[in-house]
């Protein structure tokens, strides 16, 4: 199994970013979109020969899909909360759209939380599509439907004694069994409602929780233009197209494309006409009209809107099909209708993850995936 990362060229959406490719993975024990996955099947591993370079690690992870399966399934399925200090570094670093957090006290100390709020909650493993290698680390992007029962109180107030269930995504940067930096992105918005609470008047009440002792917003209210161009001139070029089809161009070129240049038109180009698409907040679309409008109607309430493409892992071949999963940020001002209210002229930053099944060199499914409350929480934030 062979690992490449380069750096990609300096266009406005590609600022930054860095991509790492690698084989098809076929080694590995596949969980793509396996709803209820066999746990048992990982547990088994533990002793068999290793199938993958994993110097460092732990001698029963057998390749890095085990290690993050099997991680995620011991301390919260088998509640060894205290297995976050030989897994994650002292010095953790923890990305959401909420801000950082820093040290693995506090990745402790959230997880004694939630487990409090929802003690039987289950993460089943939907899909780790990775990158990298032992020497330079690895890149896990961990899909997980979460499920649990709110019979404890939780940071949104007393039990409901509901039951709630959401994706997310834990993109992980892991070297030597330990995570050395994380960025999540959970359908928070979806629990809350499923809980019977106002979504709305949660997201006031946060904000000015947090601002009244000391939290500093997210994003600082005195800001500059969002550059998805510069003064009056266009946005940036798209990258060169090649010869032959290239996952990582192809990821490029449709987030500048179409999100950037606003070339909605260009979709029927990148997706089948029946595509799927699992967007935040259990929005479940079918079809290239309602992925359409559900772009246009994000544009609307950001009409300044733009997307940094900060990551992106692919597995497959030409000959089969290719898994990718792409880290993103998204920037604009709430200057437009939609259904965050009325405009606010706040300046919103969200981090998000999108996986995507290419076939034949077009997307055939996706999985877009943020967190909807933290944008509701930057609206509300008081002056």
């Amino acid at each position: 199994m062979t690992a490449k990362s380069e750096n990609t060229p300096a266009a406005a959406l590609q600022s930054g970013s860095r991509t790492y490719t690698t084989g098809d993975g076929a080694a590995l024990l596949p969980v793509m979109d396996v709803p209820g996955t066999d746990i048992s099947k990982f547990m088994a591993l533990q002793g068999t020969p290793r199938r993958q370079s994993m110097q460092g690690f732990d001698p029963d992870y057998v390749d890095i899909v085990d290690y993050i399966v099997r991680v995620t399934h011991r301390i919260w399925d088998e509640k060894a909360i205290g297995l976050i200090y030989d897994t994650y570094s002292q010095d953790v670093v923890i990305h959401t759209s909420d801000g950082n957090s820093y040290g693995r006290d506090k990745v402790v100390a959230d997880s004694m939380k939630k487990m409090a709020a929802f003690p039987d909650c289950r993460p089943i493993a939907s899909d780790v599509i990775w990158s990298g290698n032992d020497v330079d680390g690895f890149h896990s992007s961990h899909r997980i439907a979460w499920i649990g029962t709110n019979t404890g109180w939780s940071s949104y107030g007393p039990p409901t004694n509901r039951r709630a269930t959401r994706l997310g995504v834990a993109h992980c940067l892991v070297k030597e069994n330990r995570i050395i930096e994380e960025w999540i992105a959970r359908e928070e918005m979806n629990v809350i409602w499923q809980l019977g609470l106002d979504a709305h008047e949660l997201a006031r009440k946060s904000a000015a929780a947090e601002a009244a002792v000391g939290v500093k917003p997210p994003v600082p209210q005195n800001f500059g233009e969002v550059e998805r161009v510069l003064g009056q001139t266009t946005p940036a070029p798209l990258p060169p197209k090649p010869d032959r089809f290239e996952v990582e161009n192809f990821i490029q070129r449709y987030y500048q494309e179409v999100w950037n240049w606003r070339m909605f038109n260009k979709i029927n180009e990148y997706c089948i006409p029946n595509y799927q698409s699992h967007i935040a907040t259990n929005r479940n679309l079918y079809g290239l009209g309602d992925y359409k409008a559900y772009i246009l109607g994000l544009m609307a309430a950001f009409p300044d809107l733009v997307m940094y493409v900060d990551h992106i892992c692919c597995l497959g071949d030409p000959e089969k099909d290719y898994r990718v999963a792409v880290r993103w940020w998204l920037q604009g001002s709430h200057t437009g209708p939609g259904p965050y209210g009325p405009p606010t002229g706040k300046r919103v930053q969200l981090l998000g993850f999108s996986h995507f099944l290419i076939k034949d060199g077009k997307f055939v499914k996706e999985w877009t995936l943020y967190d909807e409350f933290a944008l509701f929480k930057q609206i509300y934030w008081p002056v």
